[in-house]
């Protein structure tokens, strides 16, 4: 009963890092704005969470006593995730780029099968059945089937596989905190970006010098405030639950991302929207409510 409550604590939490997520690009597009084109405001982002982790740690409120390769590729692996998939939006449209990163789910369901034994239950089918046609619903197929056509597309497929990769060794590495994961997930995020932007300067940077980038890192800071209880309800989580439920229940973010889109963008919100998050709740519903506890015990924070 006790690991039940706790994954089903966990699983809600889960829902909620989702729904910040979904509210991630007021801030890129308000440093966007600001002079911060491509990839620059998320390597500002990140730069100001990974300052806020130092001083954390020279505090010392937390600790890092977790130094192993294991982390290292975890973190790289959880940021890479979220790199990759800001990248792609600068390579393709909008929509495939989360069609094709929400397919997260179908691979965290192959890895916890193949590499955790987790049992393929009619609940976790019927719950990826209702999270994928939602999404298709909510986004629409647009010019066809979302088959990656050009790199902005390969990189959103890589960064479904990514995440599904990296809340997995979340999942394994039972000995790490969530304070460990959730700094690895900086850095790895943050080196990510910038190995990105070295490798495409142009594309990725649109011409803007390093100057402007650190002038705006006040702003960088003060949105870490928000960010980093953003990851640890992303990470935390994901140290209890399997891959293929934590793909699942992230999908909160398409849901907040449509309707605060609509709200401060004027983008459309009709039936479709409506249809859409209902199966996408439901598969929520499904995924938590039919699925064994599986014991899982956290370590300490």
């Amino acid at each position: 009963m006790i690991a039940h409550n706790r994954e089903v604590a966990a699983s809600i939490g889960l829902v909620i890092g989702g729904a910040l997520w979904g509210l991630y690009w007021l801030p890129l597009r308000f440093l966007a704005e600001r002079g911060l084109p491509g990839a620059w405001a998320g390597l500002i982002v990140y730069l100001g969470c990974a300052i806020v982790v130092v001083a954390l740690v020279l505090s010392g409120r937390f600790a890092i006593k977790h130094r192993s390769l294991d982390l290292a590729i975890c973190g790289l692996a959880t940021g890479a995730a979220f790199s990759l998939y800001s990248t792609s939006l600068v390579f393709t449209d909008v929509v495939r780029a989360i069609l094709l990163f929400y397919l997260t789910p179908i691979w965290g369901t192959l890895l916890g099968r193949v590499f955790l034994g987790e049992a393929l239950t009619s609940a976790r089918v019927f719950a990826l059945a209702m999270a994928l046609g939602g999404l298709l619903v909510v986004l629409g197929l647009g010019d066809g089937w979302p088959v990656p056509r050009n790199i902005g597309d390969w990189l959103a497929l890589a960064s479904g596989m990514a995440w599904a990769f990296g809340s997995m060794r979340v999942y394994q590495l039972t000995n790490v905190t969530t304070f460990e994961q959730m700094a690895a997930f900086v850095f790895g995020a943050l080196v990510i970006t910038g190995l990105t932007m070295i490798a495409a300067p142009e594309l990725l940077t649109a011409g803007t010098g390093i100057s402007v980038g650190l002038r705006a890192l006040p702003w960088g800071l003060l949105m870490a405030l928000y960010v980093i209880p953003m990851l640890v309800l992303t990470v935390g989580p994901a140290r209890l639950l399997t891959p293929g439920r934590v793909g699942i229940l992230l999908m909160s973010d398409v849901l907040v991302g449509v309707m605060s889109a609509a709200i401060w963008s004027g983008e459309p919100f009709g039936w479709r929207e409506v249809l859409g998050s209902a199966l996408i709740i439901g598969a929520a519903v499904v995924e938590v409510a039919g699925q064994r506890p599986q014991g899982r015990m956290p370590s300490s924070e």
